[in-house]
């Protein structure tokens, strides 16, 4: 018994300093933000979520949306963006309803005036000829609206109703057959098939360009047919808090890729390198090489440009998130010189290799070059060294002068007393 109850003594004990497994309640992200930052690093690991996904699609998704009817006001739009498998499946419907719906009719009209009960009656003219049940009439319809025309069934001069329906019919089986072949033309000559042969590059790199701290990535075409008056341009997704304390989640900013130079405006017959200078008016341009990793971010860059062989517009989209940026990497090039011709390896495409690069962000380069006085490049720091040496040379030189003027004043001192 006394071995039972130390037993039951120690599981209590147990039970008792074992710890409870409290849920914390998932919180938004505004209030996981509120929290200080050891409790909401430790109990809380973020994600970065793509807004863009890397083959261009976008990753969100239109909830609790009640009013459904405005999709019906155009109804054009609304088949054309539906999936192929839906597409099909409403052009049969479409087809087959109708056809039945004025079978319907015609065998009606001949129930009604009696074709039924006088189809061995030579001498009765019947609405429509040979139709002698639900299927003639089904098929009459067919060959009505299709305009198909086999002669077996005809319709007569002495039916005014059949007469009036023929032309409801082929009034209204036009307008079917204009609304679906459209439709079905406009989502096969959508071209958003092109936009599969527009690449972007894995990864983005920044490294330096003619002295200057830059954002680039790569964008190729595939087809030999080209993209007329191409352009480009990127976003910068991140969520921001406003100095009122509004928070906006995924706040678009503007990534200039040389919109006030034209050179977001692109001649894409081979690959071409789009550069972003970080300067003061970047929203990279605090962020050093240390903090990006830590940075909640994504580029989403946009294609866009004319189909030469349709005339119509292609978009292409991409986007990068900060373990996608490689800081201090060039892109490998991929364009050499044949015999009569230049040559693209598209194999290197995606390749890149190390550069010296400052891990310091733009801004901290731009205060070491005023302060030394120097242009900003990727050998700043040896300047900077250069230049301190210099001042340590000025030093000891004043410093020589000054002695040889104390020796000076002390001869005079001394010439002086005798």
């Amino acid at each position: 018994m006394a071995k039972t109850n130390v037993l039951e003594g120690d599981s209590m004990d147990q039970d008792v300093e074992s710890p409870v497994a409290i849920h914390q309640p998932k919180l938004p992200k505004q209030a996981r933000d509120d929290l200080p930052r050891h409790i909401s690093r430790d109990r809380t690991k973020r994600k970065i979520q793509r807004y863009v996904r890397k083959d261009g699609k976008c990753n969100v998704h239109h909830g609790n949306v009640r009013e459904t009817y405005r999709y019906l006001t155009d109804i054009f739009t609304t088949l054309v963006d539906l999936k192929w498998r839906f597409n099909l499946l409403i052009f049969v419907m479409v087809y087959t309803v109708t056809w039945l719906f004025f079978g319907m009719i015609w065998w009606l009209i001949a129930y009604i005036r009696g074709d039924m009960d006088h189809i061995e009656d030579p001498s009765w003219t019947p609405c429509v000829t040979n139709l002698n049940g639900f299927v003639s009439a089904f098929l009459f319809s067919i060959e009505t609206e299709t305009t198909i025309g086999y002669g077996y069934r005809v319709i007569t001069d002495k039916c005014p109703e059949g007469i009036i329906l023929l032309l409801i019919q082929s009034v209204l089986g036009s307008i079917v057959n204009a609304f679906m072949v459209g439709c079905m033309f406009v989502k096969i000559s959508q071209p958003k098939k092109r936009a599969e042969t527009l690449v972007f590059s894995t990864h983005a790199v920044i490294s330096m360009r003619d002295g200057k701290l830059c954002l680039m990535f790569r964008v190729g075409d595939l087809r030999n047919s080209h993209i007329v008056e191409a352009s480009i341009r990127a976003k910068l997704i991140k969520s921001k808090q406003t100095s009122e304390g509004e928070f906006i989640p995924l706040n678009q900013t503007d990534i200039n890729v040389g919109y006030y130079t034209g050179d977001d405006r692109l001649f894409l017959v081979s690959p071409l390198i789009i550069s972003h200078e970080i300067n003061q008016q970047s929203p990279f341009w605090e962020i050093s090489k240390a903090q990006l990793p830590k940075e909640e971010l994504e580029i989403v860059v946009i294609l866009e440009g004319m189909v030469e062989a349709t005339g119509m517009t292609c978009q292409a989209r991409s986007s990068y998130i900060t373990s996608e940026i490689l800081w201090g990497y060039r892109f490998t090039p991929v364009l050499t010189l044949e015999d009569g011709f230049y040559e693209v390896d598209y194999n290197s495409f995606h390749e890149t290799y190390e550069t010296s690069t400052p891990s310091l962000s733009a801004k901290e380069l731009a205060e070491l070059a005023s302060r030394a006085e120097l242009p900003l490049s990727w050998s700043v720091s040896s300047k900077l060294n250069q230049h301190a040496e210099l001042e340590t040379e000025e030093e000891e030189k004043n410093l020589e002068e000054q002695t040889e003027r104390n020796g000076d004043v002390a001869n005079l001192e001394n010439e002086s007393k005798v």
